[in-house]
């Protein structure tokens, strides 16, 4: 642990008890067999639904906007499976921490890792491309039982607490993380030949970004993608989790981007959000719809969430 990091007994005072108490009864919950403790996961999902009227608002707008061709009906039923998933990625976060590994492997089958080893084999360094779906920490934990260690890239909390939960439950799979921000570390590593994981798929602001179409909606993109490619001379594989019907996941891998990265990082950033929108329309209800994905557009486009009353 760097001088930076605090181990998390330093966080022991009355602010962070809630915190600490969610996470005694997840740890409980995650001793359940897999099938009931998603039960549970759907569950609160469901009691989210209900309570999160903001947040139900956000989902349901990202998706109509998405998903335009939906019935009203066919729309709400997506937003309420969503809520389930999240549900269930709360579960699934806890047993990316805890469970064995042993567990973990047996609820995990890997598609497409030739792909990975070839790259493997090419000695270069490797950008492991996904997105955010609520599947993202168990697979993450899945990932690191059949691969080399890899770095994580992730976003600070605005709790210094929060950042510490999930640092040290990622660094449960990961060798390390690598603040998104810290550039510099990440093409290093890549440099060395390491692998990186990197989900580019959140809003970002104007800096660093373009607007780059997503299910045909304006959107801002980073283009960094490219930027570490062409730096970490690294090779790009997209991957992306789902959770099956019956609780277990497919973590598919797809070959190294060809002709990347090229002299359009936009171009680039396109066809990286075209390979997403592919595997969002396998499993849409599991893509991490409650984030802003439309926010910080130049201000030519419409603010998509200026009113969403009427949206709860």
């Amino acid at each position: 642990m760097s001088a930076s990091r605090k181990p998390l007994y330093l966080y022991l005072s009355p602010a962070t008890w809630p915190v600490w108490i969610g996470l005694g009864l997840l740890r409980m919950v995650c001793l359940l067999p897999h099938r009931l403790a998603l039960a549970v996961g759907r569950g609160l999902g469901r009691i989210a639904f209900m309570l999160s009227g903001e947040r139900r608002a956000i989902v349901r707008r990202n998706i109509k906007l998405c998903f335009p061709d939906l019935t009203d009906n066919e729309r709400d039923d997506l937003v309420r499976r969503h809520f389930v998933a999240l549900g269930m990625s709360l579960i699934e976060t806890g047993l990316g921490r805890w469970a064995s590994d042993r567990h973990v492997d047996a609820l995990t089958t890997i598609r497409g890792f030739e792909h990975l080893q070839a790259a493997i084999d090419s000695g270069r360094g490797i950008i492991l491309l996904s997105a955010h779906f609520t599947t993202l920490e168990i697979s993450g934990r899945a990932l690191a039982l059949r691969i080399p260690p890899y770095s994580a890239v992730f976003r600070k909390n605005r709790s210094e607490f929060m950042t510490e939960v999930q640092r040290s439950g990622r660094e449960r799979s990961a060798a390390e993380t690598i603040e998104k921000r810290d550039i510099k570390l990440m093409v290093r590593r890549l440099r060395e030949g390491g692998l990186v994981w990197y989900a580019p798929d959140q809003s970002y602001n104007r800096k660093g970004a373009e607007v780059v179409p997503f299910f045909g909606v304006p959107s801002m993109h980073t283009t960094a993608t490219s930027t570490l490619a062409r730096l970490g001379k690294a090779a790009v594989l997209p991957f992306f989790p789902q959770r099956m019907p019956d609780g277990h996941y497919l973590i598919t891998i797809s070959p190294a981007f060809e002709n990347f990265p090229s002299d359009d990082p936009v171009a680039d950033t396109r066809e990286y959000v075209r390979v997403l929108e592919e595997h969002i329309e396998r499993c849409p209800e599991q893509y991490f719809w409650v984030h802003r994905k439309f926010k910080n557009l130049p201000d030519s486009y419409p603010d998509y969430y200026s009113d969403l009353t009427a949206s709860k």
